[in-house]
């Protein structure tokens, strides 16, 4: 484990109850949460974290999930705006980020700004739209800003797209641009619930009007825990451990690691910098002011598995990013 060194362990000791007192608006939300959602304790989590890192999420799951009553909730805990736009392959930029009017009356164009002009923003099934759709959304992902005519302007904050994936209809699908895909921080995978979860779902939902949350956060606050976030202590040995995972799936001979004939890509450098500024956001919502290797595996198979592709020799072996990548957690020394 971490040996943190006594000279730090007093700043240490204030983040530690300044995290504790910051994090207490969690537990809150989850309550509130629950109220609606049943289980999806990971995805609630993984929300918080892209929120709290100012992130974007991409979640993998077949229809019915509650993928839209979860950000939906989520946006009315925390007094946010929350668009759904349905990704379609007639979908066009202008139906995403806006477009110029012209008024024949006084020959002037105006600006009508697109559904991205809020501050959780579902994209349902992005994969099905073209190209230029794609593309008009990395300005917004990364920037935080959309063009439209010659002027520019600024998205609100916190801005949050939760992007969805169906993964068993691909007829019809644009696969996604590795350099978006990349954008991300985080992809996640949503399951099934289990039969307790279905049964408990199956009485909420027949016939029942759906219970009413509570704000328990505002915008402000989300940003002012941002700020606390990024206080919470990382050690450089817990540093050189992200570092180490990650050029472990680009050098994978350096750390006597046979996966070298399975990676054709491995991470970019953008996953080095979402495991720091994630496991902090993690330690966060546990309530800690600093982060441990735990935080770090807890986080890295959603940072890494869309980040590391695989050859078609290992697909022949039917290996996924996943297999490599958890290959190198279970190999790479925790400090």
């Amino acid at each position: 484990m971490v040996d943190f060194s006594p000279k730090y362990g007093q700043d240490i000791k204030k983040i530690n109850e300044k995290v504790r007192e910051a994090s207490l608006f969690v537990q809150q939300l989850n309550a509130e949460l629950a109220k609606v959602i049943v289980g999806q304790k990971y995805v609630i989590d993984r929300l918080l974290i892209a929120l709290l890192a100012n992130g974007h999420i991409l979640i993998e799951g077949v229809p019915g999930l509650a993928k839209t009553l979860a950000v939906k909730t989520l946006s009315k805990c925390i007094q946010t705006g929350f668009q759904r736009i349905q990704f379609t392959p007639d979908l066009l930029p202008a139906d995403l980020i806006g477009t110029l009017v012209y008024n024949p009356k006084d020959g002037n164009f105006t600006t009508k700004k697109g559904p991205v002009f809020s501050n959780l923003i579902l994209a349902d099934e992005i994969n099905r739209a073209p190209a230029k759709v794609q593309s008009a959304l990395l300005e917004a992902m990364q920037e935080r800003q959309v063009t439209i005519g010659e002027n520019t302007f600024k998205l609100d904050d916190p801005f949050l797209i939760l992007a969805t994936q169906n993964p068993i209809e691909q007829e019809g699908t644009y696969p996604l641009p590795e350099a978006q895909v990349d954008r991300f921080m985080l992809k996640i995978k949503m399951g099934y619930p289990d039969k307790k979860e279905e049964k408990e779902i199956m009485e909420r939902m027949a016939g029942h009007e759906p219970s009413k949350v509570n704000a328990v956060i505002s915008p402000e606050d989300i940003i002012k825990a941002r700020d606390i976030v990024s206080e919470v202590y990382i050690d450089d040995k817990v540093k050189d451990y992200i570092v180490d995972l990650v050029y472990a799936t680009r050098n994978p001979d350096e750390y006597n690691l046979d996966i070298k004939n399975l990676i054709a890509y491995g991470a970019s450098p953008r996953a080095s910098i979402y495991l720091n500024i994630a496991s902090r956001a993690h330690a966060f919502i546990r309530g800690r002011g600093y982060v441990t290797p735990e935080d770090i595996k807890a986080i890295g198979m959603d940072v890494m598995r869309h980040r590391v592709i695989v050859t078609y020799e290992a697909e022949a072996e039917e290996m996924t990013s996943e297999d490599v990548v958890k290959r190198v957690f279970d190999e790479i020394e925790v400090p």
